[in-house]
């Protein structure tokens, strides 16, 4: 094995992880390395062989409790040598004490098992167009009355309703999320209080929907309708569904959309409270 150094990148670096993701075919976000960094600038982890980058990790503590891995990638000229175990290690020594959680390509499940993770539940990645599939829920959800811009819902309500959906306060990661540029945040509003909201972004290939929240199917299909609406006709919509969430799975294929890959979301210990029947659609599978 060739000499490898396993090191923290610095900020402005989160980018070059995006880069691997996307030659990986994973199709990240154009602006996801600014809202990654939000959440943790130190959690994201590059290894190099001769100044060369490798591989990469990202071993994200978003409150000292509870932390997730992805990004979890070695170049593939440097496979075979050792290098994914040297960044796995220290991903994993610096969520030491804590719950932490991924979401794992069929490739790397079993290995994740054998490093203590158990299977929680399966997500999969539907795929759909604006212009086809989508039109289908759209005629369905025609009533914007309610809905209203993300960024005009109050913050605190908003970070306590992903309070019921995700284990950790996230806020610093929230608010980037919902400002980042090419992306369009939308809420749905009853009876002064939040009954769903939703991020469309904009992705290296078409836009990925997530996180999409919702307290009915109802209101799930007007904001994904809505958020729709917001991208050219043609381009490809992504949402990443829980499957036990058999709601979101009946909407993202009354959509026409189909499943691309599935990735399973895997923790170390019992899965953390959630609300995953609100789960329309994963914030990010790299992130959680």
């Amino acid at each position: 094995m060739q000499d490898c150094r396993v090191r923290s990148m610095r900020r402005e670096e989160i980018a070059l992880a995006l880069e691997l993701a996307a030659r990986e075919g994973w199709n990240p976000g154009l602006h996801d390395a600014h809202c990654f960094a939000a959440a943790d600038s130190d959690g994201f982890l590059v290894a190099e062989v001769d100044g060369r980058p490798a591989g990469c990790i990202s071993a994200v503590s978003y409150d000292g409790h509870f932390g997730f891995i992805g990004l979890y990638i070695v170049v593939p000229e440097f496979r075979g040598q050792g290098i994914g175990l040297q960044l796995w290690t220290r991903g994993m020594q610096r969520l030491a004490g804590h719950l932490v959680g991924l979401d794992g390509v069929p490739a790397q499940q079993d290995n994740y098992r054998k490093s203590g993770f158990t299977l929680a539940w399966q997500n999969v990645r539907y795929a759909g167009t604006a212009a086809d599939g989508m039109t289908r829920v759209m005629t369905r959800a025609s009533d914007d009355a309610a809905i209203v811009a993300l960024r005009d819902v109050d913050f605190a309500m908003l970070s306590d309703d992903d309070g019921r959906v995700f284990p950790a306060r996230r806020d610093r990661f929230l608010r980037a999320w919902i400002d980042m540029p090419d992306a369009t945040g939308l809420a749905r509003v009853a009876h002064d209080r939040l009954a769903g909201w939703g991020v469309i972004r904009r992705c290296r290939e078409g836009h990925k929907v997530g996180p999409l929240i919702a307290d009915s199917p109802a209101t799930a299909t007007a904001l994904l309708a809505a958020l729709c609406r917001r991208v050219p006709a043609q381009d490809t919509v992504y949402l990443d569904v829980p499957l036990p969430n058999t709601a979101a799975v009946e909407l993202a294929e009354s959509c026409g959309m189909h499943g691309v890959f599935n990735t399973a979301r895997m923790y170390t210990g019992p899965a953390p409270a959630s609300e995953l029947p609100r789960v329309f659609g994963v914030t990010t599978f790299e992130l959680g």
